[in-house]
């Protein structure tokens, strides 16, 4: 791993290591919070135009560093890739980077005893789910944010991970599409509907409640993969 910048910072009273990582092959910028005591990892697949600092993202990773949960957010694509627009809705391509950052930090000394989930936006919640089909096994949980799963296409037949779809509940035709692949999804799974919201969650309250869906999902499916570690290890 290719640390920038080491530091440390204080997450609702938890210590929380930042640093800021080059992902390989090509180099994608990342930055990786791990609070003390970690107990699992969720790495963020952002949306069409955005970036490792969506506000929107960093929001719900500092709300899941509090909670012991440590966060990988990075960029999808490289500065040039980025000229090329068709780069920015090219689900395998993506789906092929976030599926190569959960292998990473597999092999990453902070990360690589934590169960990953994935939280994929808008066009990066298809990504996640593509990823989330080719991993199998190696990704716990998946949370989706104002997704549009239609794009994974195929994949969704084969997503077995516990899935979480949260959409605004003005985010219309949006709605509707997370309806007809919740159908399709394969493992547990569940559709959170915020009243009120629309596609960016920008209403007051909206997004603090993306973080609670999101939060207890976590807890719940990769929490739980975190006792069961503990009884084996107590054998």
């Amino acid at each position: 791993m290719r640390v920038i910048t080491p530091t440390s910072q204080r997450t609702s009273k938890i210590l929380v290591e930042k640093r800021e990582v080059r992902i390989p092959p090509v180099g994608l910028a990342g930055t990786i919070n791990v609070p003390q005591k970690a107990w699992a990892l969720v790495v963020f697949a952002h949306g069409s135009g955005s970036s490792r600092l969506s506000a929107r993202n960093i929001l719900v990773a500092d709300a899941l560093n509090a909670r012991g949960i440590a966060t990988l957010l990075f960029d999808l694509l490289t500065a040039e890739e980025e000229g090329d627009h068709n780069n920015v809705f090219d689900i395998p391509l993506l789906s092929q980077r976030l599926g190569g950052a959960v292998l990473w930090a597999e092999r990453e000394p902070l990360l690589t005893a934590l169960p990953p989930g994935l939280f994929g936006a808008s066009t990066g919640a298809a990504a996640a789910l593509v990823a989330a089909a080719r991993l199998g096994s190696r990704v716990d949980a998946v949370v989706s944010r104002g997704g549009r799963p239609d794009l994974a296409g195929p994949a969704l037949d084969n997503v077995r991970a516990p899935t979480l779809l949260i959409v605004g509940g003005n985010d219309y035709g949006v709605i509707e599409l997370n309806e007809q692949a919740l159908k399709r999804l394969k493992g547990p799974k569940a559709l959170e509907i915020v009243p009120g919201a629309t596609h960016l969650f920008p209403e007051p309250g909206a997004l603090e409640a993306v973080v609670d869906h999101a939060a207890r999902w976590f807890e719940r499916h990769l929490g739980a993969k975190r006792i069961n570690q503990g009884s084996e290890a107590q054998r």
